[in-house]
Order: structure tokens, then sequence, then C-alpha cells
């Protein structure tokens, strides 16, 4: 049996500077119709920037969302169209400062795909060097070093809440051992 659903009608709802949200009226596989409501996202990158020491660049920052300050690698959002790769490298340097010279594709992932069509692209970035930091506006973080198994055993005791976060650290730390 085929589990597809195919969209019959769509209501767009909202269309923000972020993102967009609109409804679809859809046929179930079993010939039903059904309503969906769905968000559309050009999707995020985020880079786990490692040290030959085994240090990672780490930002912590307020998110409204969950209402806390969060301690995530460093990441943001890509432009519509925009090469997720140059995205990496332009945040990374935005928020640590550092650029680097080699990067590691480490997968391309659903943030929530229930309802949401964000896909969350990951580096790993080694051999790095400072080039100075540029924030956007409005931009508030700390940046601090972690060890990689320090960050790891955070991860596993569920004290990194952000899920790009704990993907890209799990990821490192398999790659690097």
């Amino acid at each position: 049996m085929k589990f597809e659903e195919k969209t019959l009608s769509v209501e767009p709802i909202y269309d923000g500077k972020i993102f967009k949200v609109r409804k679809e009226q859809v046929e179930l596989p079993d010939g039903t119709e059904s309503m969906r409501e769905l968000i559309s996202h050009p999707g995020g990158v985020g880079v786990i920037a490692v040290l030959e020491d085994r240090q990672v660049f780490m930002v912590t920052q307020y998110r409204i969302a969950a209402r806390s300050m969060m301690l995530e690698i460093p990441a943001g959002k890509l432009e519509y169209g925009e090469n997720p790769l140059e995205c990496g490298k332009r945040e990374l340097i935005e928020e640590t400062g550092y650029e680097a010279e080699d990067f590691t594709h480490l997968g391309a992932y659903y943030a929530t795909p229930g309802y949401c069509e964000e896909v969350l692209n990951l580096y790993l970035a080694q051999n790095l060097h400072f080039v100075g930091q540029h924030l956007d506006e409005g931009e508030f973080l700390n940046v601090r070093k972690y060890d990689l198994d320090e960050l790891y055993n955070m991860a596993m005791n569920n004290e990194i809440r952000d899920a790009k976060t704990a993907i890209a650290i799990l990821k490192a730390k398999a790659i690097l051992g």
C-alpha cells in the first residue's frame, strides 16, 4: 500500500519574514480527506568547529521559543536558494570569528517533519584560524570553547537541548573518536 498523501488544495495563511504558513486539504491513502497545516522555511545550517586539541566553539544565546539560554553550535538561517556550505562558512565567521579550511558535511535533517519543511544541514569544520567576529545586528551571544568529550557526555546526559547541536556533537565524536 502507498502511504503518500495527495494535495487537493492550498490556502496561504501567513507570509512572514522567516517562514510561511499554509493549509493543505489532502487525500489520504484510503481516499478520505484531511487538512494539514504546514510551515515553509528556507532551512538552516549548523557548524561544529573543532580545533586540533578537540576544543569546540559553542555559542550560548537566549531563545524565546525555549524561554531559556541555549548552548548551541554556530548556526544560521539559509536565504531561499542559498548554498548551505556558503551559509555555514558565513555563520561560523560571524558568530565565532573563525574561518575553516576543511568542511565535512554531516548530513541534512528535517527539524520537525510533521508540519515544517525546514531542513538543517550540518558540517564539521576543521583547520581553523581567527579572522574576526562579525555578529549580525540584533544578535547577542557568548562564545566559549568546550572539550569534545565533555560535549559528548552532555549530549548523552540530555544537557544539550538543541537537536541540531546534539546530532552534530554525536557525529563529530563518531568521526574524530
